[in-house]
């Protein structure tokens, strides 16, 4: 197992590793949510030793922190990845996994260099640069949890905070889009 934290603060992701025993990597860069078509967090993929994706991105909780907003039981998520371990479930084929997460769109994947702009703009210095950027980003893909989420720190906001649950009560009335398996 190995956690990938899609975060710029080393030190915020070390105070949540803490008692973690496994790997935990930072992708301040958010390589791996354009490589998976990532579009919430936490999400998981599963990929078994010969490095072929078993299961691909699917909402993952390891606690019932979230259980209120998502309706996701993290008992139910733990005994399904318990399941693939031990060889009692067997992989999905690629045509439905292709089918489950699909690709992004362009707008989404417009969406996503706007943000790497706007964080490397935010970074150089450039508020205002960054901030026409970020906003692009969000009208692209305005329910893009890897982009606008993780915008919410970066423009000085708490990310469990009011606009945390504005972006949620979006992405509910929306109808919860996601680029992964769904009903889990």
């Amino acid at each position: 197992m190995i956690a990938v934290a899609i975060d710029e603060d080393v030190e915020k992701v070390r105070g949540f590793a803490d008692n973690v025993t496994f790997p935990v990597l930072i992708d301040a860069d958010h390589l791996l949510t354009e490589l998976y078509a990532i579009s919430n967090v936490p999400t998981v993929v599963m990929i078994d030793v010969d490095d072929t994706i078993a299961y691909p991105n699917w909402s993952a909780f390891g606690t019932d922190t979230f259980k209120e907003f998502t309706g996701i039981d993290s008992d139910t998520q733990k005994d399904r990845v318990r399941s693939w371990v031990r060889g009692e479930m067997a992989p999905m084929t690629e045509v439905d996994a292709r089918a489950a997460v699909g690709d992004l769109s362009a707008d989404e994947e417009a969406a996503r260099l706007h943000f790497r702009i706007a964080a490397h703009l935010r970074l150089a210095g450039d508020a205002s640069g960054a901030e026409r950027n970020f906003n692009r980003a969000a009208e692209l893909a305005p329910h893009d949890w890897t982009i606008r989420r993780a915008m919410i720190p970066l423009r000085g906001g708490d990310p469990f905070g009011e606009e945390f649950l504005e972006l949620y009560a979006e992405f509910d009335a929306a109808g919860r889009p996601y680029h992964g398996v769904t009903g889990y």
